[in-house]
């Protein structure tokens, strides 16, 4: 049985759970081969159809790395001309290809930075969505740091394995965030990012090593808990 194409009840790190969209994407280039088209209109055509196929999955799975070679390997052999039997050489390294605008590159999207990007939207999501549903059923399951802002780090085996994934993400997802100060009561004074761009702890390690209580709050610290600091 599936559901908006995908297979209910498979384990999300098989690679089989992507055999939906790679035929998808076979069946793309298939009615495409006989055509011609111009690079720029193989260019418009990764970035409209073949890089957005695979969405709905990168924004809840972690790609494996071999689902993600291969469908870049379609895109590769799509904008250089090379399909099926025939060879085209790829006179540009992926890397570059996949480079921003702004560089002179193609912009053409890395599938594994564009997984990570829609997996941190549900970290994201996670810290703003208070009261969603779905929060709450996570919550049951595992257990929230301590300012709720994310899960700790998921070690059961069942029942939890699309989330212990997207968990696996906290710690990039992390360095990107900046907190900003209101009471002080749910920022950790040492290791949470809310003093320019680093920790105070890797500011200041000498201080770290010599300080009583690194488990302290900002307003624990300021002695100002429950004012605006």
């Amino acid at each position: 049985m599936t559901y908006l194409g995908l297979l209910l009840g498979a384990a999300s790190r098989t690679a089989s759970l992507w055999d939906p969209v790679i035929e998808r994407l076979e069946r793309c280039l298939a009615g495409w081969k006989r055509m011609y088209f111009s690079k720029d209109g193989r260019i418009t055509l990764i970035k409209s159809t073949l890089s957005n196929l695979p969405t709905y999955f990168l924004s809840l799975f972690s790609i494996p790395t071999n689902v993600a070679l291969r469908l870049e390997k379609f895109q590769r052999d799509f904008l250089w001309g090379g399909m099926g039997e025939e060879f085209k050489f790829h006179l540009v390294k992926w890397e570059k290809v996949c480079s921003p605008l702004s560089n002179g590159s193609l912009g053409i999207r890395n599938m594994r930075t564009f997984n990570q990007a829609l997996l941190g939207k549900w970290l994201w999501s996670y810290h703003k969505e208070l009261e969603a549903l779905w929060k709450m059923v996570i919550e049951s399951k595992c257990e929230s740091l301590w300012r709720g802002c994310c899960i700790k780090e998921v070690r059961s085996a069942y029942g939890v394995g699309l989330w212990k994934h997207i968990r696996r993400g906290w710690e990039v997802f992390s360095r990107y965030t900046h907190l900003c100060l209101g009471e002080g009561t749910r920022i950790k004074f040492w290791y949470d990012t809310w003093c320019d761009h680093v920790t105070l702890k890797d500011s200041f390690p000498s201080l770290f090593r010599v300080a009583r209580d690194t488990d302290v709050s900002v307003a624990d610290v300021m002695g100002r808990s429950g004012e605006q600091i």
